[in-house]
């Protein structure tokens, strides 16, 4: 290695660059900007102004941030439905003029005052989600007209009956506990804040009506295309906007006893602030609970604390449509530039120089040296098939294949000509095997590992491992499951090769080249999927050893193969015995006479291999080449190599032609025959093995019984 290539490595290898794409990827990333401005907020206020942290100052602001809050959370919600709400200030004032009315001239008891402001708010959010959802009116003008009819509305209340609430003589030790008292020190206010905000975070996160609301506000057109009833959604999110205002204007209520011209002035403004500076989109869609009250704390601390450094409303004004244009121009911009900003940074490609390899050559003379003899091949369900990706063999003689429409195909033996969907599994099945009761057990692409019943009940068996401490990105998660293979316990080992990729993204996980693949088991005993191996590029081809101690793993794109022992002294420990192959191993599976099968997905070409000691012009290509003029791993010829356990090359075939199958992903030895998948095929392959043992088949090699 030339000092030029050590300093490549250094560069690309140990400087995390990937770190930058997988945090822009994470849904928290949105709230980094405004709880950096809370925290800067509340630090900078706090140190500007004596007794600012005091516990009496801040109980005091805490109840106006409760009842402040709670608004905020209703007209968060509208915005997550694509809507917007301006009449919160006026429903606000409203339901404050109900409930002191209700309670100091009519003299009713606590509770009928509540039920007056919840009445209030409840008919006037049906009000605007009836204008807006059903009538399909503009939400902006709507709610700004009914905005200004209930000011003034409020407005003729106050002066008329304003001096029959503050000569009333009404009392209640309830009404003044809701206003001035507190359990274990905190207000009212901000209990029914807390409850409100925990209430509606799950059921927007955890609860179909939830998920409705989301996805109104990220497309009506395709939420109604789903069948999401979107009037109604965008009525009930204005409807909850008004019981929100309503419980806060009650709140209010009871800590001032009355109600004046400054009740819920300007509310609309700091409400619809606070959730735009908390990082809720106007677009609707993309947005949360938490979000709403990071801003809440904001806006309440922004403008008290102007206030409380002598500065007047002017100067708030000023400052809260500052913030709101900032906001605004935050969220518009980074919506639309998202994407283009991860295309930018996501792709980190490493330093890696392959060794050197044999030729795979025909007539060069080397274990590796590739003849013709695929070419030869017959054809089963040519044109029938999409991807069959891996083929298996049951007892019966039967013929499985996954394809990329999400079924599994089962030929019928003897001649498979017939053919049926064994099942639908969605996703994309690849890696295929049976257990000892011959369920059909496969990788699902993007989706996790599943189980097919001989009755064809098709089951999920796991979809996560547990989380690494040290990962960003959520590697909980199987992005790509491949191949799969059973020991004798049953227990199931299954690769799930990259962290960082969905399986369609295979090209972009061959250019970065960063060891994210894994082997993982999973035991039917208990459920659970534990990973034993990790760090590997492009982990894929998984085969069981035939004495079940231990099984052989491919690492597709540094041509090797590993051996982890299960058993005896290196249990537990993983051993390179195949390296530096002039092809691309995928799937892996027995073979009779004790030998293996390895698949070749593709060719290893000097070009690429080159490449690899270029990191810099790889991540400079995925920049600023259209996708189809990408250098990556050539993956039109292959072939199959047969090895023996200590991983020496037996034998190998290819399609010179590229007639038949140039391209391989997969191979299984089945009564003298091998019958060969390839994900880009339409077709499964059948190539009579010469000197083969007729007698020998996978089932009875795993699991016993007549040969």
């Amino acid at each position: 290695m030339t000092f030029r290539e050590r300093l490549q490595a250094w560069r690309y290898n140990l400087i995390p660059d990937h770190l930058v794409g997988e945090i822009l990827t994470k849904r928290w990333t949105d709230n980094a900007i405004p709880f950096l401005v809370l925290v800067v907020t509340v630090a900078s206020f706090g140190a500007s102004i004596p007794g600012f942290f005091k516990p009496y100052s801040l109980q005091e602001s805490t109840r106006q941030l409760g009842e402040f809050s709670v608004v905020v959370t209703g007209l968060t919600v509208v915005m997550l439905g694509g809507g917007i709400d301006l009449s919160v200030g006026s429903i606000f004032a409203l339901a404050t003029f109900a409930a002191v009315s209700t309670f100091f001239i009519f003299e009713m008891p606590v509770w009928v005052a509540l039920v007056a402001a919840l009445a209030t708010g409840i008919v006037c959010g049906a009000i605007n989600g009836y204008l807006v959802g059903f009538l399909r009116l503009r939400a902006f003008l709507t709610t700004l007209v009914t905005f200004i009819i209930g000011r003034a509305i409020f407005d003729i209340l106050v002066v008329n009956y304003g001096a029959d609430i503050q000569t009333s003589m009404a009392s209640s030790d309830a009404w003044d506990f809701i206003g001035d008292g507190t359990v274990f020190g905190f207000s009212i206010p901000v209990i029914t804040a807390i409850v409100i905000a925990v209430i509606t975070h799950v059921a927007l996160t955890r609860s179909r009506p939830g998920w409705h609301v989301l996805a109104v506000g990220g497309s009506r057109r395709s939420a109604h295309n789903a069948g999401i009833r979107v009037k109604r959604t965008v009525f009930l999110t204005y409807v909850f906007s008004g019981l929100c205002a309503s419980i806060a204007g009650f709140l209010i209520a009871t800590r001032l006893s009355g109600a004046g011209p400054g009740t819920g002035l300007n509310l609309e403004i700091l409400a619809l602030t606070a959730a735009v500076v908390g990082g809720n989109s106007l677009g609707g869609g993309r947005g949360s609970v938490v979000k709403g009250l990071m801003g809440a704390i904001i806006v309440l601390v922004m403008t008290n604390g102007l206030i409380r450094l002598g500065y007047g409303t002017g100067t708030n004004q000023m400052v809260l449509g500052i913030m709101l244009a900032v906001a605004v121009t935050i969220d518009i911009r980074w919506l639309k530039n998202r994407h283009k900003v991860l295309n930018e940074v996501y792709v980190a490609p490493v330093y890696l120089k392959m060794g050197e390899t044999q030729s795979a050559l025909p007539g060069s003379g080397t274990a590796y040296a590739l003849d013709n003899r695929l070419s030869e091949a017959d054809h089963i369900g040519l044109g029938e098939l999409e991807g069959p990706e891996d083929v298996i063999l049951d007892r019966n003689d039967h013929l499985y294949c996954g394809t990329r429409h999400g079924e599994i195909v089962r030929f019928f033996a003897p001649d498979y000509t017939r053919s049926e969907v064994f099942a639908h599994v969605g996703g994309f099945p690849l890696g295929l095997a049976f257990d000892r009761h011959e369920n059909l057990i496969s990788c699902v692409g993007a989706m996790g590992l599943y189980s097919i019943s001989p009755d064809r009940e098709v089951k999920k068996l796991s979809a996560e491992t547990a989380r690494s401490w040290t990962s960003v990105v959520d590697d909980a998660r199987l992005r790509d499951p491949n191949d799969c293979d059973i020991a004798p316990d049953g227990r199931i080992y299954f690769t799930d090769s990259t962290k960082r990729y969905d399986a369609h993204d295979w090209a972009l996980d061959s250019i970065e080249n960063r060891a994210t693949g894994r082997l993982l088991v999973y035991d039917p005993k208990d459920g659970s999927t534990k990973t034993l191996l990790d760090g590997y590029r492009y982990l894929n081809g998984v085969c069981m050893a035939h004495d079940g101690k231990s099984l052989f793993v491919a690492e597709s794109w540094a041509c090797r193969v590993h051996r982890y022992w299960l058993e005896g002294p290196k249990a537990g420990t993983a051993e390179c015995v195949i390296k530096d192959m002039p092809g691309y191993p995928d799937n892996i599976n027995r073979a009779s006479g004790g030998h293996y099968w390895m698949a070749w997905l593709g060719m290893r070409t000097p070009s690429f291999d080159l490449s690899l000691r270029h990191p810099g012009m790889r991540k400079r290509m995925t920049r600023r080449l259209p996708q189809d003029e990408w250098l990556f791993p050539n993956i039109n010829t292959g072939g199959v190599v047969k090895f023996n356990d200590k991983g020496e090359i037996v034998e190998t075939l290819g399609d010179l032609s590229g007639n038949a199958h140039p391209m391989v992903t997969s191979m299984r030895e089945h009564k003298g025959q091998l019958f060969i998948g390839g994900i880009l095929n339409n077709r499964v392959g059948r190539y009579k093995i010469a000197g083969a043992d007729e007698s020998w088949t996978g089932p009875a090699s795993y699991w016993g019984g007549a040969q």
